[in-house]
């Protein structure tokens, strides 16, 4: 594992030991101390054939998020929504760092790159395939898609042609909240999930639990999927 340290932000990189020369590059926002563990995951499980890039350290609520949304319950700090300019730090100053080191570094050439996240995360992901050219496999695992207007967005703009595979997942009990607007999560994603299914390859899969259950174990079935042509 190797470790940048980009604008505060802290990029690690994992690559398991194979002999191909070509790998793709699978990105996920998400906390440092998880990223390890989900590197194990993947390694014990036979697809470790790709790279790794988790950024971590950053603003939860305000980079991961595409535009301003008020508190939704009480103590949430609000979300400013700063996914462009996160999107634009991610493309200018990360990626060419993370490409550096692995074609310099590694001596591998990165075929593709794809982007997964939890969450806000998944939000996330979801919302670069409609920003750049630049990720073609998306992972939206247990996605906020109750995102104000979100669905909307996804309905009145274009997906990159880039993109050629879309996952989604929830869990069966992520609906059951007293909170309004979260408890739309499972009619959005489905909603979006039918829409985007109609022109690219996508599933959607849904889990045991509610939000907090199994968070390593989602994400590592949402990359297994993006990464089974790759074999």
């Amino acid at each position: 594992m190797k470790e940048l340290m980009i604008n505060k932000k802290i990029i690690n990189i994992y690559c398991g030991k194979n002999d191909k020369e070509e790998l793709p590059v699978i990105m996920i926002n998400m906390f440092q101390n998880e990223t390890k563990e989900l590197w194990e995951k993947c390694i014990e499980s036979n697809i470790s054939d790709f790279i790794l890039v988790s950024i971590s350290n950053i603003n939860w609520n305000d980079d991961l998020t595409p535009w301003k949304c008020n508190p939704i319950y009480k103590g949430d700090l609000g979300y400013k929504g700063d996914a462009d300019n996160y999107l634009k730090e991610l493309e200018e100053l990360i990626i060419p760092k993370v490409k550096e080191y692995v074609t310099l570094k590694l001596n591998k050439k990165i075929t593709y790159y794809g982007i997964i996240g939890y969450s806000l995360a998944g939000l996330f992901a979801l919302y670069t395939a409609y920003k750049t050219n630049t990720f073609k496999r998306i992972g939206s695992v247990s996605g906020s898609l109750w995102y104000p207007d979100f669905s909307d967005y996804i309905k009145k703009n274009k997906i990159s042609e880039n993109v050629d595979k879309i996952y989604f997942s929830l869990g069966n009990k992520e609906k059951n909240t007293k909170i309004e607007l979260l408890s739309t999560v499972e009619d959005k994603t489905k909603e979006i999930y039918e829409y985007v299914s109609k022109n690219i390859n996508s599933i959607y899969e849904e889990n045991e639990g509610n939000h907090f259950n199994d968070e390593i174990l989602r994400i590592f079935k949402g990359i297994k999927w993006i990464l089974e042509n790759e074999k």
